[in-house]
């Protein structure tokens, strides 16, 4: 008698079972293929992973949505309205930017300060960054040391190193004016002056921001340029000012990009030193324009106008970015990218 075949054909298996082997295949024989959850053939492995990675981050969207897109979209809608805390929001149009431009005496000179600050502290800080960076990174004794030290100011509190450097340029018995007196030069009322007072927060700032993230940024862009670009213009006869000249400026123009990119952000928001330091003043000397901002919202208690004001600091904020990333084709720099 014939003897029946060991390699019988499998038994039928139900619909569950078909969907389970469905959800474990390899699905490396067949690109493209989604997987199907057993029991549920509408949820595919993709939608799940899709619908795990919204529900991770569903606090930071809460979050945003409830604390930085809600309030811009509130102020935009305040900013159209007259509104004063105490009585209801009434609908002005556009009569807060009309008022902005046409009849606040503070606005247009106040928004001037705030240049003339960008004017000074821009160049003059990405510069004294860019040299630290370029120090520290030449691989000296004790350089973690000096490191540490010239980061120290940024990580100290705000409040803190305004009052310390109020006490040094104090005109009578400052630190400073002591110090030029002892070469026979005797100086200024500083931060009291009207002429040298926006000159002082610059040297504030530059003393808290100079060797903190700016420097960082500078450094970590100096030691991804590879050091086969020094060795072949070194080979090529280059010294220390054309390797620098013809190699570290063009493989660092992304990262100065960048650094006067938030530096220009940075410094049109100036607000605190002068908050603390002068008051906005001597005679409104230090009446920046985010000085302006608050005073109407916060002591005349001129939230629509305010609104308007910050939509108008944004534009100028976006205009000066749009204008540097118009411009950086002409002078930046991107490896392995041929600019147009």
């Amino acid at each position: 008698m014939a003897s029946r075949s060991s390699t019988n054909p499998p038994a039928p298996r139900s619909q569950a079972n078909r969907l389970e082997a469905a959800a474990t295949a390899d699905t490396t024989a067949a690109p493209g293929v989604l997987l199907v959850a057993p029991g549920r053939p509408w949820m595919t492995l993709r939608r799940r992973e899709m619908l795990a990675g919204y529900v991770f981050i569903s606090p930071w969207i809460v979050g945003y949505l409830a604390l930085q897109l809600g309030p811009v979209l509130a102020s935009l809608l305040l900013s159209l309205t007259a509104y004063n805390i105490v009585e209801p929001p009434q609908f002005v149009g556009t009569r807060n930017y009309v008022t902005a431009f046409t009849n606040d005496d503070l606005f247009w000179p106040s928004l001037r300060r705030s240049l003339y600050y960008v004017a000074l502290d821009v160049p003059v800080g990405i510069l004294l960054s860019l040299l630290l960076a370029l120090l520290l990174n030449q691989r000296l004794r004790g350089t973690n040391l000096f490191r540490t030290l010239f980061f120290l100011p940024s990580v100290t509190p705000t409040v803190a190193a305004i009052f310390f450097w109020v006490w040094i340029m104090q005109p009578d018995w400052g630190l400073l004016n002591w110090t030029l007196s002892l070469v026979g030069v005797r100086g200024p009322a500083w931060l009291g002056s009207i002429e040298w007072a926006i000159p002082s927060l610059v040297t504030i700032d530059l003393w808290t921001a100079v060797g903190g993230t700016r420097m960082v940024i500078f450094l970590a862009g100096l030691q991804g340029i590879p050091r086969e670009l020094y060795e072949a213009a070194a080979i090529d006869g280059a010294g220390a000012w054309r390797r620098f000249r013809h190699v570290t400026l063009p493989m660092l123009t992304p990262t100065i990009f960048f650094v006067t990119v938030l530096t220009v952000i940075f410094a049109l928001r100036v607000f605190t030193s002068a908050y603390i330091a002068t008051g906005g003043g001597p005679a409104y000397a230090t009446w920046f324009y985010t000085f302006h901002l608050f005073k109407q919202a916060f002591q005349f208690f001129s939230m629509g106008y305010a609104s308007a004001l910050g939509w108008i600091l944004m534009v100028v904020l976006l205009a000066f970015t749009f204008v540097q990333f118009r411009l950086q084709s002409r002078w930046v720099h991107y490896e392995g990218e041929r600019q147009s």
